[in-house]
């Protein structure tokens, strides 16, 4: 029997004590334990001995790849136009992969587009489009390869095969408390992100209350290492730092986010929803080459709105069909006349999840119409006694648990109280 090159302790211990590790260590570590030989323990210890110390560029690169290597890559080279994604590292409210894709299909560069499910207070793009009678997020290689070539967007589930080290760690991290840990974070975007092909890569790093990232300077570190990693390995790299101290939109749960990203799509919804749509188009339009296209025009046009049921009529779901709606409502009522100063994103999204629009366990269902509608955005007049919040539920038992994440989550200022919002977009790292 061979000896194994290298031994799960010394490898813990490395890291333990500040140091290094060699790329032989980490090719090692990953592989053995998406092997299962190296335990859940050990592979906690390093990924906490990880947040703890950091690891410096050559590192997470070196992980990124290890984890890539773990399963296959995918190939969009016969595709007859460019490609362009986006990943969002998850907010509250954020439905805007839903417009977004659709959108820039319609501008002529096809959107692979890999999300996830919804896990605690951040919102999960599959979850939301589940909600629509029909639709299906299991796509193989090939039925997304054909659906790219005809229809210019697809939203669906990763596949097994695709950086399976990822998915398995990303699980232990959830349990052990090592979900901040930058190289980790931008490690696991980056290789699932690489490994899927596109062309061109724009990021939406999150920033405040109802993100991961509550600090702009953690944030901007964590962009400029997944901009290094994906330029590194050959993909046109674009990354935003965007607010989320407020909740995006007026909705956040599934079907009535949903809603709100076709009010989009036909021309309409909230400012700040249209506002970063545009933006990110923008941006992953350039990146693909294809900045000669004004997305606002195909947002007027009905293009987008045309490229979004042919996107959801591909995986088996019917855009027209009406969406699911919650048994039960409850109504927060504004506490006196004002103005809305202040709409914390993580009280609201909270809120949402214990509703159930979210999930605390992988396993545990969602419910499709669950979620919270605010009727003010900070810097607009209220009145007391009218409806500040519409809480939606199948299980009304949730409303009390509900409510009291909503307590001191907003403030309602006297009424002619100077309001400055916070920029949409704070930050862009990347290209010139």
């Amino acid at each position: 029997m061979v000896a194994a090159p290298h031994d799960a302790v010394e490898v813990i211990i490395t890291k333990r004590d500040g140091g290094a590790l060699s790329t032989s260590q980490i090719d090692w570590m990953v592989d053995a334990y998406t092997r299962g030989a190296v335990a859940d323990e050990q592979m906690s210890s390093l990924a906490m001995a990880i947040l703890l110390q950091g690891m410096d560029r050559r590192e997470i690169a070196d992980w990124t790849a290890a984890m890539i290597a773990s399963g296959e890559r995918m190939d969009f080279s016969t595709l007859s136009r460019g490609t362009a994604d986006k990943h969002s590292t998850g907010g509250v409210g954020d439905k805007i992969t839903l417009p977004l894709a659709p959108l820039v299909a319609a501008c002529g560069v096809a959107v692979p587009q890999l999300s996830g499910r919804g896990l605690g207070h951040t919102g999960g793009t599959l979850d939301k489009l589940e909600s629509i009678p029909g639709w299906r997020a299991l796509l193989s290689n090939e039925e997304m390869l054909a659906q790219l070539e005809s229809v210019g967007a697809v939203i669906c589930a990763a596949g097994d095969g695709l950086a399976p080290a990822d998915r398995k760690l990303y699980a232990l991290r959830d349990v052990t408390g090592t979900v901040e840990a930058i190289p980790l974070i931008a490690s696991s975007i980056m290789s699932k992100k690489i490994a899927e092909g596109t062309g061109a890569l724009v990021l939406d790093v999150k920033v405040g209350s109802g993100a991961f990232m509550k600090d702009v300077d953690r944030a901007r570190v964590l962009a400029e290492v997944m901009v290094a990693l994906g330029t590194d390995a050959g993909v046109r790299m674009v990354a935003l730092l965007t607010d989320m101290d407020t909740p995006l939109g007026l909705t956040a749960g599934n079907a009535i986010e949903v809603a709100e990203s076709v009010e989009v799509l036909a021309g309409g919804g909230p400012d700040d929803v249209v506002e970063l749509t545009l933006a990110l188009a923008r941006e992953m339009l350039a990146a693909a080459g294809r900045d000669d296209v004004d997305p606002a025009d195909r947002l007027a046009d009905g293009s987008a709105m045309d490229a979004w049921k042919a996107m959801i009529r591909a995986q088996g779901g019917d855009p027209d069909a009406a969406l699911p709606v919650a048994r039960e409502s409850h109504v927060v009522a504004a506490p006196a006349d004002g103005v809305l100063s202040r709409l914390d994103a993580m009280a609201v999204g909270v809120a949402a999840w214990r509703l159930g629009a979210g999930r605390e366990r992988k396993e545990d269902p969602v419910q499709a119409g669950a979620g919270v509608v605010w009727h003010a955005r900070p810097g607009d007049e209220v009145r007391a006694g009218e409806p500040l919040f519409t809480l939606l539920t199948d299980t009304p038992e949730r409303f009390d648990r509900a409510l009291a994440a909503l307590e001191g989550g907003y403030d309602v200022a006297p009424a002619g109280t100077a309001f400055e919002p916070r920029p949409l977009v704070i930050d862009r790292i990347g290209r010139d």
